[in-house]
């Protein structure tokens, strides 16, 4: 049994916000009262308002993306909880710009309920807000799974490239535009050879066997709809990237974002190795990243796996992936 250092399974979350606020003064605030980190430096030439958020769990994303270049604000929910619709509501009130919020969700049913309750109370506060939703899983995609596809690693570029065009002062209606079309063109894929520990038990949220993996497993947990043979690596990320080329079929020299994404506890060493076999199968297409993150960007706690983005952008959406940011866990 691998037990979390915490005063409780109750105070993790709080505890943590409020000692990442104390390292990170100089880019945010945070509000325990209600429960949302705020952005102390964004542009002045933003007229809108960039909030996200969604169950805590997934270091760095939300805290660590809030600053300058992405997020106005962020409000964490308890571990693998969306934020209450209050949260929502306080974060998006104190950031609001005077063309209104944009809301950035992840497509998980109780993110969708409580960003859209906060809609609600911001537009009888005459603030507009707009949704721009990602779903990018790919092993979500299945007829069987009502709510559609999750939103998972793509959040990150997306933020990214959203941030810079607020900076670049895109009103409410074009970075809904610009959002719904990037995450439209966004897929990821996610596999692990070993669950997370679930905070309030212990244990591990689910058990594979010493060359087993989960294809297609969630952010928080879910389990795949198929358990496979962990094999070679090359083998592995053969088979991934080309499910992902596949749903997206970009044409040779698309412009191409990717993100090689661990899920808390396999090793960079790992990541950048798996980094090399996905630009192998890129490059068999005809096909090569215009830029990469590889690291712990979205995690699931501690969860052994990794996932793989792939988004097919415009060549004039690279200006906003290259522009500026400076934030806790993101910054050139």
């Amino acid at each position: 049994m691998a037990r979390y250092f915490e005063n409780s399974s109750d105070a993790l979350v709080s505890d943590a916000l409020e000692g990442f606020a104390l390292v990170h003064d100089d880019l945010i605030t945070f509000d325990p009262q209600h429960g949302f980190l705020l952005a102390r430096h964004t542009a002045p030439s933003r007229r809108v308002a960039l909030v996200s958020g969604g169950g805590a769990g997934h270091e760095p994303m939300h805290a660590g993306y809030v600053g300058r270049g992405m997020l106005d604000a962020a409000c964490p929910g308890r571990v693998f909880a969306s934020p209450h619709n209050r949260q929502v509501y306080e974060g998006s009130l104190a950031a609001a710009r005077p063309e209104g919020v944009l809301h950035i969700v992840k497509n998980y049913t109780g993110d969708r309920i409580n960003f859209g309750i906060a809609a609600e109370r911001l537009a009888r506060c005459d603030i507009p807000c707009a949704r721009v939703l990602i779903n990018d899983d790919l092993a979500s995609d299945a007829d069987g799974i009502a709510s559609g596809r999750r939103g998972t690693g793509g959040t990150v570029l997306i933020e990214k490239l959203l941030g810079a065009a607020a900076d670049d002062g895109l009103g409410l209606a074009e970075l809904q535009e610009l959002g719904d079309r990037l995450s439209a063109r966004c897929r990821t894929l996610a596999v692990a050879s070993a669950a997370h520990t679930a905070p309030t038990l212990g244990e591990p949220a689910f058990h594979l066997d010493a060359d087993e993996i989960e294809y297609g497993v969630g952010i928080h947990g879910e389990r795949a709809s198929a358990t496979a043979r962990q094999g070679p690596l090359d083998a592995l990320i053969d088979r991934m990237s080309e499910e992902l080329i596949t749903a997206l079929a970009p044409e040779p020299g698309s412009t191409l974002l990717t993100l090689v994404n661990g899920l808390g506890a396999v090793t960079p060493l790992e990541l950048y190795a798996i980094h090399r076999e996905f630009a192998r199968v890129l490059g068999r297409h005809g096909l090569s990243p215009a830029r990469t993150l590889v690291g712990d960007y979205v995690t699931a706690l501690d969860m052994r796996g990794f996932s793989l983005t792939l988004l097919v952008a415009d060549p004039s959406d690279l200006p906003f992936y290259d522009a500026p940011v400076h934030t806790a866990a993101l910054r050139w």
